[in-house]
């Protein structure tokens, strides 16, 4: 997940507002006239509507708001980049104690540091690149707009030489150079401010720790004043005191605990979107002054709050990681998110990326509608990888989206597909974006239970997305690529069958070895280093020698280990202890072997400078990058070594990955406030009860209500942020008003989060592939939203029947399926193989209504009862639900029967429907065959 992520560059998906839809709309509207046409180039022409890689990366630069950085700014992202991700390699590979012991050396480090320390360093780190990354404002917004008209007017009133106009025009050209970045491509005086209270804030977490236990009895306001605190500097401080600013006998904690949180704000309205920053806003302001909202106030009482003083709000929200800030997103953050975007960095940068997309056009590129399914898997494999909907449509669609085209797709149906197949890697097992990290702590289960509930329902989104297309493809009668046009599938599985090991090895950790996310994570990565490093080393004449001296190495070490209980490197140096058991030995031994394979190989790299790779394909962002690196250093020829672009891969991967993990972590620290007001102000159980009147006791209503909340609050925000917000504001609702499984519930939110990203009007994922398919963003993004319905109406289906997510029972005493209930035929036939059949049945179904065609045009009348089989296939309690919900209003009717038999009888309906209307259109096309389609078979 380099996102990204949701790229593994955007994170989890970029924030965005009207003013950066526009851009984006401008953007995709770059190769068409004001007509609409596409000037004068040929659809069908690959080389005139094929993306650049300059022009895609442009289009997600656009989309994300980042600065292009050359010289010396470039080199402090990618310093304080590597940095960042080294900080988390050691924590995942040793925890909180930054020690280590030195051979003849002893001990060096700083100790170990404290949740709250740790989770202050991380969220710096990501502050300090949010401000060189993104421009406080490039001078194109509704505030600069206004205020850019001051000066014209003060010259049209006073005269351009009255000392007015004159003052007006330096003052603005002060503006400009302080905050404005037009061309973004500097760093601002602005920024340098924001990035020095940055590190202050992590500085003081980590040096003045007793102070901070102590305050946290005594009150923010029992901290050293500002002047007290900068020593020498505090005359500073005292000269702003003497302007009318009290700084200078201001608690120093309390100073940087609110600048700290204005610092998030800021890099949330950068990077993030403004609409995103006066949200989290909002509850700050709600949390200081909700206690003018009088308790019997109609409707909005139960909002009313105690009155709370900013001290307490900035030390709940700052000093705290129960909540707020440093809470539970980003301990999360800290924990697991991070590693696992470096992880797909790394996978992306090894050249895994590229790897997929041809195996997707291998496997499935000559069908029917080939470039169309291919784009699909591609999608769903980067989905593994960054877990980013955005990303995913810009890198896999600069690629796949005018192949599309070339084979007889409309633009806005190719710019569809790549999007809406991009969002689904979100919800795709085994990396499945922030957001699924994020339940781990919320309802405290384990990851493994995630992937297995979330992976039915992603089989069925991505397996509804290619019936829509096959069924396009049939209709248009679309064919595939040529042959010649795609690689051979056994000769690309045999080249880079090692591509596949550490998604293998993932899951492995996770599944059967049941490790911690963090330490499956962490493994994993350590596996694709030493996968790199051995493969950078291979070839027909080393591979023997490498081989033999990977396995000596190994042997001596669990040797050592067997008689020392150490390893070679510390028995020689003095650390021999007892003796350790054989099996012990070799599981010991067993965990060295990433190291024992990356130090032999780059032995081998070191030796034999020159040596030819034919297995090594890295990603041309690492190449690129070498190249620039060898012409900085003078020695062009550095970027043909091995070992040179083995380090340069490391370092890419290091930096691509904090690069986006800067988005994910400024958005849970946003975020991360809401529960944190909610929680400290006491609105929890107010806002529950509140929701469940509004309700009125109905489930599906209350469904219906966070979906809609999702969807909206998701447009222009990341799924992650999305999430926390509703969990917090929802989840007790759902939890205390039903009997759904939490890990339902959360899934829930999550799907129409991840929906938001390709729903009109802030479509942002169809408008970024709009503008690589130069379609009309809006209709490519009405496409996307068709062609992902089975996306929103999955949800309903899991959360009436859990079976689905292949969980037992209800509410928290919910849990995944054991072979004992497999076995157990009186429950698993009628409550999992009978709905999940059902789902995949109902989604073909949904195929038809979407697409309008199956084996001949379908009518109008005829989508609609293609739509009632649908639902009934895929969803019958949802129909039972809100039958028996209007019925119980108007006192009728509150019981129909037996649930379980109830819904068996109505996906029996709905399958007899579907059965009698395909035999129907069928029979209608073998009678008078559709001169457009043929029925080959796919």
């Amino acid at each position: 997940m380099t996102s990204d992520t949701d790229d593994p560059r955007s994170g989890d998906g970029a924030g965005t507002d009207p003013e950066t839809n526009a851009r984006v709309r401008a953007v995709a509207d770059g190769g068409r006239d004001r007509d609409g046409r596409n000037d004068g180039r040929d659809s069908g022409d690959e080389e005139a509507d094929a993306l650049s890689d300059e022009e895609a990366e442009e289009l997600l630069q656009e989309i994300e708001r980042k600065r292009s950085l050359s010289g010396y700014a470039a080199l402090f992202v990618s310093v304080v980049g590597i940095a960042f991700s080294l900080y988390q390699m050691w924590l995942a590979a040793r925890g909180f104690t930054f020690e280590v012991d030195l051979p003849l050396v002893g001990e060096v480090g700083v100790g170990q540091l404290q949740l709250l320390q740790v989770n202050a360093v991380h969220v710096a780190f990501a502050l300090v690149l949010a401000f060189v990354l993104f421009p406080p404002t490039d001078g194109s917004g509704a505030v600069s707009r206004r205020l850019g008209r001051v000066v014209p007017a003060a010259r049209a009133r006073f005269g351009a030489d009255s000392p007015i106009a004159r003052g007006a025009t330096a003052v603005r050209g002060g503006v400009r150079w302080a905050v404005v970045d037009g061309e973004r491509n500097r760093v601002t005086p602005a920024d340098l401010v924001c990035i020095l209270l940055s590190v202050a804030t992590a500085q003081y977490m980590v040096t003045e720790w007793d102070e901070i236990q102590q305050l946290r009895v005594l009150g923010l306001a029992a901290g050293r004043s500002v002047a007290e605190y900068l020593g020498p500097f505090g005359v500073l401080a005292e000269a702003v005191s003497a302007v009318g600013i009290p700084l200078a006998d201001v608690s120093y904690p309390f100073f940087l605990g609110a600048v700290g949180v204005l610092l998030v704000l800021e890099a949330t309205r950068r990077a993030l979107g403004l609409y995103l920053m006066l949200i989290v806003a909002s509850f700050i302001v709600y949390a200081r002054y909700g206690y003018f909202i009088a308790p019997d106030t109609p409707v909005i009482g139960v909002l009313s709050i105690t009155e709370g003083s900013w001290a307490n709000i900035v030390q709940n929200l700052w000093y705290n990681t129960e909540n707020g800030v440093f809470g539970i997103p980003v301990t999360v953050s800290v924990q697991f998110i991070y590693i696992f975007i470096l992880f797909g960095a790394f996978l992306e940068m090894s050249g895994a990326g590229q790897w997929f997309i041809d195996l997707a056009y291998a496997a499935t590129g000559t069908r029917r509608g080939g470039p169309a399914k291919a784009s699909i898997l591609a999608s769903g494999f980067m989905g593994m990888i960054s877990g980013s909907s955005i990303a995913n449509t810009v890198t896999t669609g600069a690629f796949t989206i005018p192949l599309m085209k070339k084979s007889g797709y409309r633009p806005e149906f190719a710019g569809a597909v790549e999007s809406s197949a991009s969002s689904g890697g979100q919800i795709l097992p085994p990396v499945m974006g922030a957001a699924a990290f994020l339940m781990i702590e919320f309802i405290g289960v384990p990851f493994s239970d995630i992937i297995i509930a979330a992976t039915i329902p992603a089989i069925v989104f991505f397996f509804g997305v290619w019936v829509m297309v096959h069924l396009e493809a049939v209709r248009a009668d679309i064919g595939g690529l040529d042959r010649s046009e795609v690689v051979d599938l056994g000769a690309h599985l045999r080249v880079g069958w090692f591509y596949l090991l550490p998604v293998g090895l993932l899951l492995f950790y996770l599944l059967v070895e049941r490790l911690t996310v963090a330490r499956s994570a962490w493994f994993t990565l350590v596996a694709i280093m030493a996968l790199v490093a051995f493969v950078a080393a291979y070839n027909r004449r080393t591979r023997v020698p490498l081989v033999g001296a990977i396995a000596a190495l190994t042997a001596a070490q669990v040797v050592s280990y067997l008689l020392t209980d150490v390893g070679v490197l510390a028995a020689a140096t003095g650390g021999a202890e007892e003796a350790m058991g054989p099996v012990e030995a070799v599981f010991a031994a067993g965990g060295d072997l990433g190291t024992i394979v990356v130090v032999v190989s780059l032995a081998f790299l070191l030796v034999r400078p020159r040596i030819d790779a034919p297995l090594l394909d890295l990603d041309a962002a690492v190449d690129e990058a070498g190249e620039r690196v060898a012409r900085s250093v003078g020695r062009p020829a550095l970027a043909r070594l091995n070992a040179f672009r083995y380090s340069v891969f490391v370092g890419k991967s290091m930096d691509s990955g904090a690069r986006t993990a800067t988005e994910v972590v400024v958005a849970v620290a946003a975020a991360g406030i809401i529960p944190g007001v909610v929680s400290a102000t006491g609105l929890g159980p107010n806002l529950t009860a509140l929701i469940r009147t509004t309700a009125g006791g109905s489930l599906v209503l209350l469904l219906v209500f966070t979906a809609v909340a999702s969807i909206i609050l998701g447009m222009g925000m990341p799924t992650t942020v999305t999430y926390i917000i509703l969990v917090s504001l929802l989840g007790p609702a759902i939890a205390q008003s039903s009997d759904i499984p939490l890990l339902a519930a959360h899934l829930f939110i999550l799907y129409f989060g991840v929906i938001a990203d390709i729903t009109p009007p802030v479509a942002v994922a169809a408008y970024a592939a709009s503008g690589i398919a130069k379609s009309d963003p809006f209709q490519t993004g009405v496409q996307a939203f068709s062609l992902s319905l089975n996306k929103a109406i999955v949800p309903f289906a899991f959360a009436l029947t859990p079976g689905i997510l292949l969980l037992r029972g209800s509410g928290e005493s919910a849990r995944v399926l054991t072979t004992a209930d497999v076995t157990d035929v009186a429950y698993f036939l009628p409550e999992v193989v009978i709905p999940v059949a059902g789902v995949f049945l109902g989604v073909v179904a949904l195929g038809v209504t979407v697409i309008g065609f199956l084996y001949r045009t379908v009518g109008a009348g005829e989508r609609v009862l293609y739509a009632v089989a649908a639902l009934l296939l895929m969803a019958p309690m949802l129909l039972l639900n809100a039958v028996t919900d209007v019925l119980g209003l108007v006192g009728v009717l509150t019981n129909l029967g037996e649930p379980l038999l109830l819904d068996i009888g109505m996906r029996a309906a709905g399958g007899v429907l579907f059965a009698l209307l395909a035999f129907r259109n069928r029979r209608g096309a073998d009678e008078k065959p559709n001169p457009t389609a043929a029925t080959t078979s796919d």
